[in-house]
């Protein structure tokens, strides 16, 4: 299959070009910067230099294609997230982007169409396990984008065409911000790791994530959860974090500081979700290769010192 993929140089496009290349598929993938384009070549795709908010330059990239995998986000830093302005171009890629990119895929004859969204938009459940059934409750300016994002891949779906919305849990990994801004904080033994010690985060490695990007590409229309197969609870998560790095135990930062930092954000980064990936892994050949942050950690851990000791 052809595909056009976009955000393929961010967090979740760099783990999932090479498993789609890997999947015998051809990937042409947007490069903003020249460095960026050397980069996907390696990799094995074809880079490309798109505006992703002019329509026109969008149908001509994605004519020929067979498919798109809409990756790309511009999430704010945490000190900027409590501004609705740091959220305007993440919210136009989720909406403009992905309206350019679905005309674009019809007018093509694209099959299928996949896209990233993400699990915060669950309400707090406690324990509970949350499946793609749970309404979702997190509204307003920062997340209706979001939102209306699904909303528009499903429009995609008919007329033997597949609208796909993978929504993703915390990412996690080699060279992710939760990871360098991690260790930095834990010279302070704080963390970047939010709530009550008590409550459940779900997280998916970004490995893991760009293998359900490729995985998804056969999946049934629909909305999928994307996360770990056991989801932990935050005082279990920073604990596998610091066992990893070999740290001493770090404090859960308390909530009331999200809130000051993050603003309207909040709500969505201090909700316990227990996320189940079931529905995903039953329709497709999907399987995360970490289970939790437990292995997760641990392996971003090992390649940290394998690279420092090359």
């Amino acid at each position: 299959m052809k595909l056009f993929v976009t955000g393929a140089t961010g967090a979740l496009g760099r783990a999932a070009v090479p498993h789609l290349v890997a999947a015998g598929h051809e990937v042409r993938a947007v490069a903003r910067t020249d460095a960026k384009a050397a980069k996907l070549r390696a990799a094995g795709a074809e880079p490309v230099s798109v505006d992703l908010f002019d329509p026109d330059a969008v149908r001509a990239a994605v004519a020929g294609c067979d498919g798109v995998a809409h990756l790309a986000t511009h999430i704010p830093a945490t000190r900027k997230a409590m501004r609705d302005s740091a959220w305007e171009e993440n919210n136009r890629l989720r909406t403009d982007t992905t309206r350019y990119l679905v005309d674009a895929a019809i007018a093509a004859g694209a099959s299928v169409v996949v896209k990233e969204s993400i699990t915060f938009i669950y309400p707090d459940r406690g324990p509970d396990w949350i499946d793609e059934d749970v309404p979702v409750s997190a509204i307003g300016p920062i997340v209706e984008p979001t939102l209306e994002g699904e909303r528009i891949i499903g429009g995609f779906t008919g007329d033997g065409r597949r609208g796909i919305v993978l929504r993703f849990g915390l990412f996690y990994g080699p060279k992710n911000p939760m990871t360098v801004e991690g260790l930095r904080l834990a010279r302070w033994r704080a963390s970047r790791v939010t709530g009550k010690a008590g409550d459940y985060m779900s997280s998916i490695h970004t490995d893991d994530a760009g293998a359900a990007v490729a995985a998804a590409l056969d999946a049934p229309a629909g909305i999928y959860n994307v996360a770990d197969d056991e989801p932990l609870t935050r005082r279990a998560y920073l604990d596998a974090f610091s066992r990893a790095f070999g740290l001493p135990k770090l404090r859960v930062t308390p909530g009331w500081v999200v809130k000051l930092l993050a603003g309207k954000a909040a709500g969505v980064l201090l909700a316990s979700q227990r996320v189940s990936n079931r529905r995903f892994r039953d329709l497709t050949d999907w399987t995360p290769a970490y289970p939790s942050a437990r292995e997760g950690w641990a392996a971003v851990a090992a390649t940290e010192k394998e690279k420092t000791h090359a």
